[in-house]
């Protein structure tokens, strides 16, 4: 193990010597609040945007009401074996219906989505055009297909029509490929301009990640595409359960055709064990609610626009359009000391560093939820 030991050394010390090593700390979570190292601090670092992990009285609701059939914490097999629970049929009816759709399919995680869709739907015939900051799940995805992609300049809508103009008659089929609400700068895609452009190119179809806007966005939850009127018009729209909706995994909604082929031909849910059925129906408890979340959301939106305004007056330039708020703060020392500061002022923000954010751009990424007082939202101001 010589050898083995120096490499993984020496690759460990590069981490820590650019301030860029990452550990695993335990946090016990109570509601709005994690405690860490025996510190009781304000998360504003989690996806929990609804603040449904504060809602007792759904947890207490659906724990008297979970019938026996669904409250099995494991599925011991993939979906194809014994692992497709009526929980997960329900689920899955339940999103067809929201949104509109013939079908829909869940997933073990959002990762595990993103992964195997994009490397089941394309080959190379398929040419696949990527938002440059789309997440790590699909650029993984990207890179172990057989399908042919590049990279448009970040919500640069002319960049992508200029690659549209000049590869769409070299392939069957272009896949546009982004999500709605970019998880580290917290702005917002046009998907208006894109279903334009899938109308002026007959071979192009749309791929849109929801995982941060569903429950957050749009007149009952469903999220940007519903938002931007356009949830129809998307052919592969997914998201997950994991963020606002306080669950886990991830879904898309599609035709029947597209989710018989994936049950067909997705490796990752062919070969993992589905979610448990507890969870799922979990999962459907909060679904059937999205829609009584309004106020929530606007009082998420309203904290929003003041945090990005304060960010406007005090930091420079802020090009978040949501509940996801970055604090460029340039190399990783700095977002390090930035994101101490705020824990000995009770709060508990992250520093995202390279390679999940581009070098020299390490930041502070404040994560607001629906259970934020205006006075809390006031004390991050102020420590700021």
């Amino acid at each position: 193990m010589t050898v083995w030991n120096d490499f993984l050394s020496a690759r460990m010390a590069d981490k820590i010597a650019a301030d860029n090593e990452r550990v695993l700390t335990p946090m016990a979570r109570d509601g709005l609040y994690a405690e860490v190292a025996g510190q009781r601090l304000l998360n504003l670092a989690g996806n929990d945007y609804l603040a449904l992990g504060a809602r007792r009285d759904w947890q207490h609701d659906f724990a008297q009401h979970i019938a026996a059939p669904e409250a099995y914490w494991s599925s011991s097999s993939s979906q194809l074996l014994t692992g497709h629970s009526p929980s997960h049929q329900q689920v899955e009816q339940t999103l067809a219906r929201l949104f509109g759709r013939e079908a829909a399919l869940t997933f073990a995680s959002g990762y595990q989505m993103n992964f195997g869709l994009l490397n089941a739907l394309a080959d190379n015939h398929t040419l696949i055009l990527a938002d440059k900051l789309v997440h790590a799940s699909m650029v993984d995805g990207l890179l172990i297909g057989s399908a042919k992609f590049l990279r448009y300049r970040h919500n640069d809508m002319a960049h992508l029509h200029a690659l549209l103009s000049q590869h769409h008659s070299a392939y069957e089929r272009i896949l546009i490929v982004t999500e709605s609400i970019f998880s580290m700068d917290g702005d917002v895609a046009d998907l208006r301009q894109l279903v334009a452009y899938k109308r002026e190119f007959a071979n192009v179809a749309l791929y849109v990640d929801e995982a941060h806007a569903i429950g957050v966005r749009g007149a009952t939850g469903l999220g940007c595409a519903e938002e931007q009127d356009c949830l129809a018009d998307i052919d592969f729209l997914v998201g997950t359960f994991g963020k606002a909706l306080h669950s886990v995994g991830g879904y898309v909604v599609c035709s029947d055709l597209t989710r018989q082929y994936l049950i067909n031909h997705m490796r990752p849910l062919i070969f993992s064990t589905g979610l448990p059925p507890i969870n799922m129906a979990w999962t459907d408890y909060v679904l059937q609610r999205l829609k009584d979340l309004q106020a929530a959301r606007t009082h998420l939106q309203h904290l929003s626009q003041r945090l990005i305004e304060h960010i406007h007056t005090h930091f420079g330039d802020c090009v978040s359009q949501s509940h996801i708020v970055p604090v460029l703060c340039g190399s990783n020392a700095a977002a390090l000391a930035r994101a101490r500061a705020l824990r000995q002022h009770g709060m508990l923000v992250m520093a995202v560093r390279p390679p999940t954010v581009p070098k020299n751009q390490a930041r502070l990424r404040i994560s607001l939820n629906a259970g934020l007082s205006v006075e809390q939202l006031q004390h991050l101001m102020a420590c700021l």
